[in-house]
């Protein structure tokens, strides 16, 4: 196994962990979840740079990769919409695109065509983590624990601006990097 995918596989050990402090009922719990998923974001950016420069980039990290950011992104969405800081269309729609751009990486596994993440997926990635992120922070800051807290100074970060704007740029990049698959792929596919 090399770097590269070793740290997929700890973005999917991330998961679980991640779960457990954002549906902790401690009021500092989801300050906690949002930290990990950072770091399990920052996971993403750094196994696909290492198997580049290492030049390991290997046909299990190209599934590995994509199924670590999918779980990921999946459980922090799930997560938000339980505890009330997602309406579920928005969640609907993005874990849809991945549940589509998995079929689609399947289908043409069969045909013998690897499709690695684009460029316009790992935008869209980085901004699907900037957009839970910000959403979890934005939630913990509306809770009496947190203004009462020691961190309220945090107070002064536009959250109720980032969190929003975050979703929809996420959004719209999660629906156009699914056209763009499908489009690049159309002559691989035969129905």
């Amino acid at each position: 196994m090399n770097t590269a995918n070793g740290l997929s596989i700890i973005r999917i050990l991330f998961v679980p962990l991640f779960m457990v402090f954002m549906l902790s009922p401690r009021p500092f719990s989801a300050l906690i979840a949002a930290g990990i998923f950072v770091v399990a974001g920052l996971t993403d950016i750094l196994d696909g740079y290492i198997a580049r420069k290492q030049e390991t980039v290997s046909t299990v990290g190209k599934f590995l990769d994509p199924l670590a950011d999918k779980l990921l992104i999946s459980a922090g969405l799930i997560s938000l919409v339980y505890v009330g800081g997602l309406n579920p269309w928005f969640a609907l729609i993005i874990i849809s695109r991945e549940f589509a751009v998995t079929w689609l990486r399947l289908v043409l596994a069969a045909e013998g065509v690897i499709v690695a993440a684009s460029s316009l997926g790992k935008l869209k990635n980085i901004l699907q983590i900037v957009a839970v992120v910000s959403l979890i922070v934005h939630g913990a800051f509306q809770t009496e624990w947190f203004k009462e807290s020691a961190l309220s100074f945090f107070l002064f970060l536009p959250s109720w601006f980032i969190a929003p704007l975050a979703l929809y740029l996420a959004l719209l990049l999660t629906v156009v990097s699914a056209v763009d698959y499908f489009y690049r792929n159309r002559k691989h596919l035969r129905f």
